[in-house]
């Protein structure tokens, strides 16, 4: 059982390692190179030539004109020192520009994916229940409907309706800028105004998935023994429902939920863009079409290693969640 533990978290540290070293090699394929940019910028503000390439190293920690494996090296110590250099187009440091994004992205990921498997759980259950009834068949269409449409057309049509065409909710924005206190009613009502429609659109789009996910684990739990003998015991619908078939039915989808958390820190990105949401993503999105290499990479980093994290929770910790799973018998990797 420790070697099992050991395994894993040395493969975290290893896949981290690998995500950081890809990092570095596809920025340094792009056209132009990491910091041409940045060059043309301090040119332009009047730095002398032979200073520049000082100012980069003083901006980004990495020599541009030093050998690729030198710029490797001061680039992984910089990431393990939590130093990502400072942003081209923002002229802050990253990790100060990520730390006050994360949170928002966090909120709205969060929200949203438990908001999603709480609809489809408790429509996946009702769905097994009445197995062949109209109910079960009109569900089960709007759910294939709802995991056809991308998030980002439910975004933008909510956008137009009920922030333009209505007015119910604002377009942009985290908050109302006008509330200077944080610890306030009024600024928790106004991010939850301005996390509506971002939390709506991806939220609907994923309950289809869930409820059928659920609705087929539900009913392939009604058909074991252990629920024969509840019903001959005579024990209520209800109790049967939750007690027994929901509790074994939801088991196999925690895996899912988590990791769900990660993959949804990337589908932010156009999320996020279209309410000009400033989380992680729109700032991914802002470093890409500004060139700003230090801002993309290190968003790029946050999410995948987010990403990983999640796979390691779920992977320790379902066991835990489902006593029939032993964690040092597991043979799946990352």
């Amino acid at each position: 059982m420790v070697n099992y533990y050991v395994r894993r978290t040395a493969r975290v540290f290893a896949t981290v390692f690998a995500v950081m070293t890809v990092t570095f090699g596809l920025i340094r394929l792009l056209p132009g190179g990491p910091y041409s940019q940045l060059r043309a910028q301090l040119l332009r503000s009047g730095v002398p030539a032979e200073q520049v390439n000082q100012q980069i190293e003083n901006l980004q920690n990495i020599r541009p004109d030093a050998p690729l494996w030198e710029q490797y090296i001061n680039y992984m110590i910089s990431v393990l020192q939590l130093n990502l250099g400072q942003s081209i187009s923002k002229g802050d440091p990253v990790i100060e520009i990520l730390a006050q994004a994360a949170p928002w992205t966090i909120f709205i990921v969060v929200v949203s994916t438990v908001l999603m498997f709480a609809f489809g759980i408790v429509l996946g259950a009702l769905q097994a229940y009445k197995e062949g009834s109209k109910f079960d068949g009109i569900v089960s269409t709007f759910s294939m409907a709802g995991m056809s449409i991308p998030f980002y057309v439910i975004a933008i049509l909510a956008l137009l309706v009920f922030s333009y065409r209505l007015g119910w909710f604002p377009p942009s924005g985290t908050a109302d800028s006008s509330i200077d206190n944080y610890w306030t009613l009024a600024f928790f009502l106004s991010v939850l105004e301005h996390a509506a429609l971002p939390v709506f659109a991806y939220t609907i789009t994923g309950i289809g998935s869930q409820a059928l996910a659920m609705r087929g684990n539900s009913i392939q739990v009604l058909g074991q023994d252990f629920v024969e003998v509840a019903r001959l015991r005579g024990l209520s619908d209800t109790r049967i429902s939750t007690r027994y078939v929901a509790r074994n039915a939801i088991l196999p989808m925690y895996t899912g939920f988590l990791l769900l958390l990660g993959f949804r820190l990337g589908g932010t990105i156009i999320l996020e863009y279209i309410f000009n949401y400033p989380g992680l993503g729109y700032y991914m999105l802002e470093g890409l079409n500004g060139n700003d290499y230090p801002l993309m990479m290190g968003t790029f980093l946050v999410i995948t290693v987010a990403l990983v994290v999640g796979v390691y929770i779920a992977d320790l910790t379902y066991s835990k969640i489902d006593p029939r799973i032993s964690a040092g018998d597991s043979r799946e990797a990352y």
